[in-house]
C-alpha cells in the first residue's frame, strides 16, 4: 500500500481517533494535542485543515452524513462542531439543527444523556456506537460492562440491559456493517468479543427455544431512572424496607465491654455483697407475634401445636390448653422461622453482630444445631430443603448473602451475595436441592448451587414487563415451575427462570403463599385469604377477615376488618392466619375464624400498669392502642381502645375503677377501666407524658409527669390541676408516692432523685437514711442508694429502664435495654449486687410490673411488642421444668475450697521439654566454649596423633578399667526401650484404663504411652508424642476396639526465636511445639490421627463420645478452651472458650456425641454441641440449701440425665440435667478425684484421698444412683491414700495413685494386687547399677531407696530414710550401699538385712555423689559445700572423716576412683573437672600424670574426652550426667531436654556424632550401664520415671 509511504507524522502525542468521511475524501485524525487534524486523500494526504477548539485531548469523532460537519468529544467532556474541511468551530445552534450524523460515537451530547446515571459525573464512559436502524446503541465503559440502551436515549439514567464477560475495562465496541453483530474489546483483558444482537421481536420467539445464557439479557438492576415505571412502592413495605436492624452494642459485645471494666470488678469481687434472691420467675405466657416485619413465620407442628415467634422467644403454642412452651435460646429478635418437611423441628434467625441461626426440636425444646460465622447483622429468612437435610437463609447485610447449609453437621456449604436490595424470601427447590430461588426489591432470582458458591439468574420477563418487588415465592408441582406474589397484587408465574404469565389475585401486595398437593393458598394486604386450582386458573374460594366472622372462643378483638395478611399455613383441617397488626387466626374451611394470639403492633410499648386486685393489667403503646389483658388462664384480651395518638404510660386507680393514660402529645385521659370510655381529659403540656400515678387510698391525686421536666398534680375530683412540681433538669422517668399519698419520689433523665409535696408541688430534700425508712406506696424507682446494687458494671452503654418491687419488699425487678429482665433482693445496697437474670426481650425492656399479689411479673419489650408474663416461684417450691436464669456476670467470691493436691494440680506450671533450662544451678563458661590450655605434647611441638608408630614410650594406659578383656570388644549401636518404671498420678487424673479385658493395662509416664501386661509384666511402648503426655482416654465403642487418645503439653507460641535446631531435628524435622492429641491404637502402636491445637500450653482433658467418633479436649490456655474433633478427619468441628479458670475434666455422657459436662475450679457446666456451635449451662445450684459452687474435680453419668461431680471437700453433688438435686455428703473425706461410669451395669467407682480406717477406702463401689456402696482399702502402707485414677473391668477395680502405684482390687475379695510401683516424686538424682547382676537401686526426693529388678520387672525392695536421697552406691562386691542424703548426712546399708551398717553427718548441704573406691577401703563423699570427704571403711561403723579436697571451684557433681584407688576426678558446678588425690586430698595438677590415669569408672561430663558431648544449642541447658560403657568404648549422656544420647568413647572433637533416645520428660539426672552393658537405666527429673533400655551390640 501506499498509505504508509506518504502518511507523515504531524504530531508528537498518542493519536486516539481516526475517521474518513462518508464520501472517502478525507481523513480526519484526533492527537492527545487536543487537535483534530484533516487530510485530503485525493491530494495523497496533504494537511487540507486543522480544527482547535478543544482544550484537551480528543476522544471521539463522527462525520455527517454528507461530509460536511464533524463532531468531536474531548477529555473534559466537552462536545464541539466543526466545519470541513476546513476545521472551522461552528457555534451557531440554527446551523446545527439539521445535520444528519452518519454514524454516532460520542458519548456526550443530547441524544446519549441516557447512557449516564442520574445524579453522578463520572467520565468512565469509554465508547459508543449507535445502531440508527434498530434504535439501539451499546456502550463500554470501565467495570467490563457491555450495556444496550435505546437510541436516542435523552434522559439521564435510561434503562439498560447489561452483559458481562469482559474483566477490566471494555476499550472500543463497535457494531458489524449489517447490525447483526456487536464487537468489544478489553483494554488489559486483550480480548474480542462477539455478540449477537436479537432485536425485540425475535425475543419473544426465542423464549420457546431452549433458553440460552447468551439470550438471557440481565436485566440491570441500578438502571433506575426518572422514565422507568416501578409502581410506587407500597407503604407498608415501604415503611418496612427502613426498619434497620443495627444495634449500638449487640449481647455479643458483652464479654468485652465487662472486661473493659476489669477494675471494676476487681473492686466489686473483693467486697462482700448480698446473695441472688433465691426466689426466681419463670416465662409463662407472651401475648404477641411478630408480623409486621416478618412474613410466613406461623407453622403447625406434627401435634397440632402452633408455632412461632415474638422478640427473641420461639413460642410453641398450645390451643388446646391455652399454654405456651418456649424456645429461649436466642438473645436478639429473631426475624424468620421455617418449619422441617416433618414438622417437628423449627429453624429460627435471629439480629445479631455475627447472627445465629438456631435449629431445634418443637417438641423438646432443646436445640440441635446453631449456625454461625456468615450472617452479619441478621437472618432475614430461613427455609429447608424438601428432604430436610439442608437450610438455606439469607442476612440483611447490605450484600443480602446467601447461605446454603447443612445444618445438622453446622457446615457451610455454599454461599453467594444475594442483591444490594432487601430480599424477603428464599425457597428451595423442593425436587432438586441444588436450585433456590429469592425474592424481594425487584428481585427474583434463580439460584443454582456450584461447589462453594451459587450462580444466580435473574427471573426473565421478555417482553411482559419489568421485575416487580416480590414479596413471597413457592415451588410448583414440577421443578421448572415457580410462583412468586407481586408488591402490586399479582402472581406471577415462571417456568425454569422465564415469567410465563401473571394473574392478579389481591387488591394491594400479595405477602404470603403456601402450596398445597392440589392448590395454593394467597394472603395479601387487602386482608383477604384465597384459595386457588394448581394452575391460578381459578379461585376457588375466598375468605375475608371480618370481627363479623369471629368466633366465640376467640381470645381476643380484631383491631380491625381485613387486617394486613403476613402468614398463611395450612394444616390439621385449618387456615392459619397471621397479620400485620400481631394477631393469629385459625379460619375454618366453613367459614369461623378464631382469634388465638394477640399483641401490639408495631410502634414501642412503654405503657404498663397492673390492677390494684384482680389478674389484670393495661398497656398502651405507639401503635395508638390502650389495651387491657387477662392474666388468668384464659389469658386473652379483653378490651381494646383505638387513641388519637400513642401513649406511654398508664396507671389504675387504688379502686381499679378508672383509668389515667398517658399520650405523646402532651394530654392525658381518665377512661372507665371496664368500657374504656373517656371520663376526663385535660392537655396542659406540649411533651410526651412519660409517667402518671394516682396518690394512693382513695386515689385522691393524680400525678402527672411529662418531658417537659415538670410534674403536674391533678385533684381527681374538681378535675383541675391543683400543683406543679417544678426544678428537674431533665425529662422525669419514674414516680412514686408514699403511702400516706403526700410525698412523690421523683427520677429524671439526668439521674437526679428529687422529692415532692403534694399537693403544692413543693420541692423537699430528703438524706438518703430517711428515705429508705419511708413507707412508699410503690418502688418503681432506679435511683438512690436502695438501688444503686441495680447498675451494671457496664453503666455507661446500657440504662435499668424499670424496676418495680414486691409487696413485701424483698425482690427488686429491673428491666433494662439489654432486653434483661432481673431479680435483686431488696434493699440493693452497694455496687453490682448479685441477681438472676432473664433473657426473652431482644432489646429494651421498657416496664416491668408486679401482679397485686406478686403471683406473676408482667413486662413489656419496647419494640418488640410484645408483653410477657411470668410466674415468681418460692424458692424451695420449684416446679421440676426449671426456669433458666443466669447467674450474675461476677463469679463467686466463695473459694471452692482448698487441698494441697488439687493446688498444686492447678497451679503446675507446664514448660514444654524445648524451653527446659537446667536443672542444677551451674556457672561460668561451658566446656565447648571453654579455650584449652596446650598440651605437654602440644607445647614440644608434637602433633597429637602423629606420634611415631614405634615408640619409646610406653603405650599410653587405658581411659578406664574394662571389665571384660580379653573378650572382643562389641560397641553398642542401638538402645531399644524394654522397661518403664513410673506412672504419672501426681497431677494427672483418669489416666489408667484396662484393655483387653482387663488382660492389658494403658497408662502412661513422661512422654510415653505404655501398654502393660497383667499376666507377664511386659510393657510395650507408643513414642510418638515430642513432650509430656497430661491425659489418656481409652475409645469405648466396640468399632473402636483398643484406640486411645493421648494430650500433651506444648505452647503454641512462636517458637522460631529459639534455637531449638538440637532438638527439632530429633523430632523429625517439625517444630512441633504445638500442643497436639494423638490417636493411636494401643495394639500395634499405630498413629490413626494427630490433631494440633490452638490450646497453648498443653491439652489437660480428652474425652470420645459414644459413637466413637468424636474427640473432646481441654486446654491449658487461659480461656481453657473446650474443642470437639471429628478426629479421624483430623477436623475441629467447633471450639468455645470453657472456663476463665482451670477445668479438670470434661466428658461426653456415655450415651451421647452431643452432650457432655466439664468441671474445674468453682465449675461446672452442662455442654450440647449443636451442629458447629456449643451452648452451655452453668450448674444451678439454688434449689438445695446453703449449697455453693465448689471446686468440683470428677464426674460421671447415670440414667435419665442425671450427672455426678465430685468435688474438693468430698461431697459428691447429684445434677438433674444442669440442676443440683441433691448432695451424697462426705462421700470420701477429702477430694473425690476420679469417678468412673462402668457402661454394663451403670455402677460407679470413686476414688478420692483418705486415710485408710476400718470402714472407709480410698476407693468406693457404689450403685447407679450413688446411694449405696462399698468401700476398698489400698494396702499401701501410706498414712493417707491419694487416688487419681479409677476403672472397673471384670470383677476387677484398677486404681492409680498419687504415689504412682497402679493397683488391681478383686471386688469380691478385695484384695490388693500392686502392678506397678514408681517414686512419687522427683527428681530421681541417685542411681546405681549392681556390680555383677541385673539390679538397680534409685533415690530419689520422695526419700526412698528402691531395688528394682530387670529380669522381673518389678521393684523389689522400699526403703524410706525420711529425708530426700540424692545419690546412692554399691559397694565393689555389692554387699553394701551407700546412700547420700540432701540433708548432708550419708548412710551405710548392709545389702543382705537392710540394717544400717554405719550413718554420719558431717555436712548441712546435700551429698550430690558418693563412691566406694574400687578397693573397697575407702568412702568419698561429695557435696554442694564444694568439698569431697574421705572416709576410711577398715576402721569400722564410726565413720570418722580421714582427710578432704581443698580448693573445689563449686558444688560436686559426679566423681569418678582410677582403677587403682589413688585418685579421684571431680565434676563441679563450675563446668571444671580436678582431679585429687586418694586419701591425701591434693589436686593433682600435672597434665601428663592426668592423661596416664586409668579410670574405674567414668561418670564426668567433663574433660577433654568427653568434649563431643555437649551441644551447640545448649545456651540455657546442660548435659546433666554421663556413663562410660564397662567395655569402655560407648557412652550415654542424659541432658535437660530429656534426652539420651548414645556416642563413642572417647569423643574428644566437639559436636561428635550420635544417637538420641526420646521419651523422659525434661531434665534426665542420672545414666548408667548395668553389669556387662546389657542394660542402660536412666533416671528422670520431672517425670519420677525410670527407663530400662536394652543395648543392642554391633555383630562380630
Amino acid at each position: 500500500m501506499a498509505l504508509s509511504l506518504c502518511f507523515g507524522s504531524d504530531r508528537k502525542e498518542a493519536i486516539h481517533e481516526l475517521k474518513y468521511s462518508p464520501d472517502g475524501n478525507f481523513l480526519a485524525v484526533g492527537s492527545n494535542d487536543s487537535s483534530v487534524d484533516v487530510y485530503g486523500v485525493v491530494q495523497r494526504y496533504k494537511k487540507v485543515g486543522e480544527c482547535v477548539g478543544s482544550l484537551s485531548f480528543i476522544t471521539h469523532m463522527d462525520w455527517s452524513s454528507d461530509s460536511k460537519y464533524l463532531q468531536t468529544n474531548d477529555g473534559n467532556g466537552k462536545r464541539l462542531f466543526y466545519r470541513m474541511p476546513s476545521g472551522k468551530e461552528v457555534t451557531n445552534k440554527e446551523e446545527l439543527k439539521g445535520i444528519q450524523w452518519a454514524s454516532w460515537t460520542c458519548v456526550s451530547g443530547v441524544e446519549v444523556n441516557g447512557i449516564w446515571p442520574k445524579y453522578s459525573d463520572i467520565n468512565d464512559i469509554n465508547s459508543v456506537d449507535a445502531n440508527f436502524i434498530g434504535q439501539v446503541m451499546v456502550t463500554a465503559d470501565d467495570y467490563g460492562i457491555v450495556k444496550l440502551f435505546r437510541y436516542p436515549c435523552l434522559r439521564k439514567g435510561a434503562k439498560f440491559k447489561k452483559y458481562l464477560g469482559h474483566s477490566a475495562h471494555v476499550t472500543n465496541v463497535r457494531w458489524s456493517h449489517d447490525h447483526q453483530w456487536v464487537v468489544s474489546i478489553g483494554g488489559a483483558d486483550h480480548s474480542v468479543f462477539q455478540w449477537k444482537f436479537v432485536p425485540d421481536r425475535k425475543l419473544k420467539d426465542t423464549l420457546h427455544i431452549a433458553p440460552q445464557e447468551s439470550l438471557v439479557d440481565s436485566n440491570s438492576d441500578e438502571s433506575d431512572s426518572d422514565q422507568s415505571d416501578v409502581p410506587e412502592l407500597d407503604s407498608e413495605i415501604e415503611q418496612e424496607t427502613q426498619i434497620t436492624y443495627r444495634r449500638q452494642v449487640y449481647k455479643e459485645d458483652l464479654p468485652q465491654l465487662k472486661e473493659q471494666c476489669k477494675e471494676k470488678r476487681k473492686s466489686a469481687a473483693s467486697k462482700r455483697r448480698e446473695r441472688a434472691p433465691g426466689n426466681s420467675i419463670r416465662l409463662h405466657f407472651v401475648h404477641g407475634y411478630r408480623g409486621y416485619d416478618c412474613r410466613s413465620n406461623l407453622f403447625y407442628t406434627q401435634t397440632g401445636e402452633i408455632v412461632y415467634h415474638v422478640a427473641a422467644v420461639g413460642v410453641v403454642y398450645n390451643r388446646q390448653q391455652n399454654t405456651q412452651r418456649f424456645y429461649l435460646g436466642h438473645d436478639d429478635d429473631i426475624l424468620c422461622l421455617a418449619i422441617h418437611p416433618l414438622k417437628d423441628y423449627v429453624a429460627t434467625g435471629q439480629v445479631g453482630r455475627d447472627s445465629s441461626i438456631h435449629i431445634w426440636d418443637t417438641e423438646t425444646i432443646k436445640p440441635l444445631s446453631v449456625l454461625k460465622g456468615y450472617h452479619q447483622y441478621g437472618v432475614c429468612a430461613v427455609d429447608f430443603s424438601a428432604d430436610g437435610k439442608r437450610l438455606a437463609s439469607v442476612g440483611i447485610d447490605d450484600n443480602h448473602t446467601i447461605v446454603l447449609w447443612d445444618w445438622k453437621k453446622g457446615e457451610k456449604l455454599s454461599a453467594v451475595r444475594g442483591s444490594k436490595d432487601k430480599i424477603f424470601v428464599v425457597k428451595i427447590n423442593p425436587y432438586m436441592p441444588d436450585k433456590l430461588i429469592t425474592v424481594g426489591i425487584k428481585h427474583m432470582k434463580f439460584w443454582r448451587r456450584a461447589g462453594g458458591g451459587l450462580i444466580g439468574r435473574k427471573g426473565c420477563i421478555g417482553a411482559l414487563g419489568r421485575t416487580d418487588t416480590m414479596m413471597c415465592a413457592v415451588y410448583g408441582w414440577t421443578e421448572e415451575m415457580a410462583f412468586s406474589g407481586t408488591s402490586t397484587g399479582d402472581v406471577c408465574i415462571w417456568r425454569d427462570v422465564f415469567l410465563i404469565k401473571t394473574v392478579k389475585a389481591h387488591d394491594g401486595p400479595v405477602f404470603s403463599m403456601h402450596a398445597l398437593e392440589k392448590g395454593f393458598v394467597t394472603g395479601g394486604k387487602d386482608g383477604v385469604v384465597a384459595l386457588w386450582d394448581d394452575t391460578f386458573e381459578r379461585c376457588l374460594k375466598t375468605y375475608a377477615i371480618k370481627r363479623a366472622a369471629l368466633a366465640p372462643g376467640s381470645k381476643g378483638l380484631l383491631l380491625e376488618d381485613n387486617p394486613s395478611i403476613r402468614a398463611i399455613s395450612l394444616g390439621h383441617g385449618h387456615i392459619l392466619v397471621g397479620t400485620k397488626n400481631g394477631e393469629i387466626l385459625e379460619v375454618d374451611k366453613s367459614g369461623p375464624i378464631t382469634l388465638l394470639v394477640q399483641g401490639h403492633m408495631e410502634g414501642e410499648v412503654w405503657g404498663l400498669a397492673t390492677h390494684p386486685h384482680l389478674p389484670i393489667c393495661a398497656t398502651v403503646s405507639d401503635d395508638k392502642t390502650l389495651r387491657i389483658w387477662d392474666l388468668s388462664p384464659s389469658h386473652c384480651m379483653l378490651a381494646v381502645r383505638k387513641l388519637k395518638k400513642g401513649g406511654r404510660c398508664c396507671c389504675f386507680s387504688p379502686d381499679g375503677k378508672a383509668l389515667a393514660v398517658g399520650l405523646n402529645d402532651g394530654s392525658f385521659l381518665i377512661v372507665n377501666a371496664d368500657t374504656l370510655e373517656d371520663l376526663v381529659s385535660f392537655q396542659h403540656r406540649k411533651d410526651v407524658i412519660s409517667e402518671i400515678r394516682f396518690s394512693p387510698g382513695t386515689g385522691k391525686y393524680l400525678a402527672v409527669a411529662s418531658c417537659d421536666n415538670f410534674v403536674d398534680i391533678y385533684n381527681v375530683m374538681s378535675s383541675k390541676r391543683v400543683g406543679i412540681c417544678k426544678g428537674a433538669s431533665s425529662y422525669i422517668t419514674h414516680m412514686d408516692w408514699d403511702v400516706r399519698g403526700k410525698l412523690l419520689q421523683v427520677n429524671t433523665g439526668a439521674k437526679e432523685q428529687l422529692f415532692f409535696e403534694a399537693p403544692r408541688g413543693k420541692k423537699q430534700t430528703i438524706p438518703s437514711l430517711e428515705v429508705e425508712k419511708i413507707g412508699w406506696a410503690s418502688w418503681t424507682s432506679v435511683l438512690g442508694s436502695c438501688c444503686e446494687g441495680i447498675w451494671p458494671i457496664i453503666g455507661e452503654v446500657t440504662d435499668v429502664t424499670a424496676s418495680c418491687l414486691t409487696s413485701d419488699s424483698k425482690v427488686l425487678a429491673t428491666g433494662d435495654d439489654f432486653g434483661f429482665v432481673k431479680l435483686f433482693r431488696y434493699p440493693a445496697k452497694g455496687k453490682f449486687g448479685k441477681f438472676k437474670r432473664y433473657v426473652a426481650h431482644s432489646t429494651h425492656v421498657t416496664n416491668v410490673r408486679w401482679t397485686y399479689d406478686d403471683s406473676l411479673l408482667v413486662t413489656v419489650g419496647g419494640a418488640d411488642t410484645s408483653l410477657m408474663l411470668w410466674t415468681y416461684e418460692m424458692e424451695g417450691h420449684r416446679d421440676s421444668r426449671q426456669c433458666d436464669s443466669e447467674e450474675s456476670d461476677l463469679d463467686s467470691e466463695e473459694d471452692g475450697g482448698y487441698d494441697s493436691d488439687v493446688t498444686r494440680e492447678n497451679e503446675i506450671n507446664y514448660t514444654i521439654k524445648a524451653l527446659s533450662t537446667n536443672i542444677r544451678p551451674m556457672f561460668g563458661i561451658k566446656p565447648h566454649l571453654q579455650q584449652k590450655e596446650p598440651t605437654l605434647d602440644e607445647r614440644q611441638g608434637v602433633v597429637r596423633g602423629s606420634r611415631p608408630p614405634v615408640s619409646r614410650a610406653l603405650p599410653q594406659p587405658e581411659k578406664l578399667q574394662t571389665n571384660n578383656v580379653g573378650k572382643k570388644k562389641r560397641p553398642i549401636e542401638d538402645l531399644i526401650l524394654e522397661l518403664v518404671f513410673g506412672y504419672r498420678g501426681k497431677d494427672c487424673r483418669n489416666n489408667v484404663h484396662y484393655l483387653n479385658d482387663g488382660a492389658d493395662v494403658i497408662y502412661h509416664t513422661a512422654s510415653i504411652g505404655i501398654l502393660y501386661n497383667v499376666a507377664t509384666g511386659s510393657q510395650s511402648f507408643y513414642q510418638e508424642h515430642n513432650d509430656d503426655i497430661l491425659c489418656l482416654t481409652v475409645n469405648q465403642h466396640p468399632k473402636f476396639i483398643n484406640i486411645v487418645a493421648t494430650g500433651q503439653v506444648g505452647d503454641s507460641a512462636d517458637m522460631s526465636g529459639l534455637a531449638l535446631k538440637d532438638l527439632v531435628s530429633s523430632y523429625s524435622g517439625n517444630l512441633a511445639t504445638a500442643p497436639s492429641i494423638h490417636v493411636w491404637d494401643a495394639m500395634n502402636k499405630q498413629t490413626l490421627s494427630v490433631l494440633r491445637c490452638y490450646h497453648s500450653k498443653g491439652v489437660c482433658s480428652v474425652s470420645f463420645s459414644a459413637t466413637g467418633k468424636l474427640l473432646l479436649s481441654v486446654g491449658l490456655d487461659p480461656e481453657h478452651t473446650i474443642t470437639i474433633w471429628k478426629w479421624q478427619e483430623g477436623a475441629k468441628i467447633a471450639s468455645r472458650a470453657g472456663h476463665n479458670q482451670r477445668i479438670f475434666v470434661a466428658e461426653f455422657r456415655p450415651d451421647s456425641d452431643t452432650q457432655f459436662v466439664s468441671v474445674g475450679v468453682k465449675h461446672v457446666r452442662f455442654w450440647t454441641l449443636a451442629g458447629r456451635a456449643l451452648l452451655s449451662k452453668k450448674g444451678l445450684l439454688s434449689s438445695i440449701e446453703d449449697a455453693r459452687m465448689q471446686t468440683m474435680l470428677s464426674v460421671a453419668f447415670g440414667a435419665n440425665n442425671l450427672t455426678f461431680t465430685g468435688t474438693i471437700s468430698g461431697d459428691v453433688c447429684v445434677w438433674k440435667d444442669h440442676v443440683l438435686i441433691r448432695i451424697v455428703a462426705k462421700a470420701h473425706n477429702g477430694p473425690v478425684f476420679t469417678m468412673y461410669t462402668t457402661l454394663r451395669d451403670g455402677l460407679i467407682v470413686t476414688g478420692g484421698k483418705e486415710r485408710p480406717s476400718k470402714e472407709g477406702g480410698a476407693v468406693k463401689l457404689w450403685d447407679q444412683e450413688l446411694k449405696r456402696c462399698r468401700a476398698f482399702r489400698l494396702e499401701t502402707g501410706q498414712i493417707t491414700d491419694c487416688v487419681r485414677s479409677v476403672c472397673r473391668g471384670k470383677g476387677k477395680i484398677l486404681v492409680g495413685t498419687r504415689n504412682a502405684e497402679i493397683i488391681e482390687v478383686g471386688e469380691k475379695n478385695a484384695a490388693c494386687n500392686i502392678l506397678i510401683n514408681g517414686h512419687m516424686d522427683g527428681p530421681i538424682w541417685g542411681l546405681a547399677t549392681h556390680p555383677s547382676r541385673d539390679f538397680f537401686l534409685s533415690a530419689a526426693e520422695d526419700g526412698t531407696v528402691r531395688l528394682w529388678d530387670i529380669a522381673e520387672k518389678k521393684m523389689l525392695n522400699k526403703v524410706s530414710l525420711g529425708h530426700a536421697a540424692r545419690t546412692v552406691c554399691y559397694s565393689p562386691e555389692g554387699d553394701m550401699v551407700a546412700i547420700g542424703m540432701k540433708n548432708g548426712e550419708f548412710i551405710i546399708l548392709l545389702v543382705t538385712s537392710l540394717k544400717i551398717w554405719g550413718k554420719k553427718r558431717d555436712r548441712r548441704s546435700a551429698i550430690q555423689d558418693i563412691r566406694f573406691s574400687p578397693d573397697s577401703r575407702y568412702l568419698a563423699v561429695g557435696s554442694s559445700e564444694n568439698a569431697v570427704d574421705f572416709y576410711d571403711l577398715t576402721l569400722g561403723p564410726t565413720l570418722n572423716r580421714i582427710s578432704y579436697c581443698k580448693d573445689i571451684p563449686s558444688f560436686v557433681i559426679q566423681m569418678d576412683f582410677s582403677a587403682d584407688s589413688s585418685y579421684l576426678q571431680v565434676s563441679t558446678g563450675s563446668y571444671k573437672r580436678q582431679v585429687y588425690e586418694v586419701p591425701s586430698g591434693k589436686q593433682l595438677v600435672d597434665q601428663a600424670v592426668i592423661d596416664r590415669i586409668t579410670w574405674a569408672t567414668w561418670t564426668s561430663v567433663l574433660g577433654d574426652e568427653v568434649i563431643g558431648i555437649w551441644s551447640r544449642h545448649a545456651e540455657k541447658a546442660d548435659v546433666n550426667c554421663a556413663c562410660v560403657s564397662h567395655s569402655g568404648i560407648n557412652l550415654v549422656t542424659g541432658d535437660d531436654f530429656g534426652m539420651v544420647k548414645l556416642f563413642d568413647f572417647p569423643c574428644p572433637e566437639k559436636f561428635a556424632k550420635h544417637k538420641r533416645f526420646l521419651g523422659h520428660s525434661a531434665h534426665l539426672t542420672n545414666i548408667r550401664f548395668t553389669s556387662g552393658d546389657r542394660y542402660v537405666v536412666s533416671a528422670g527429673g520431672d517425670d519420677c520415671s525410670l527407663f530400662v533400655w536394652k543395648c543392642v551390640h554391633m555383630p562380630h
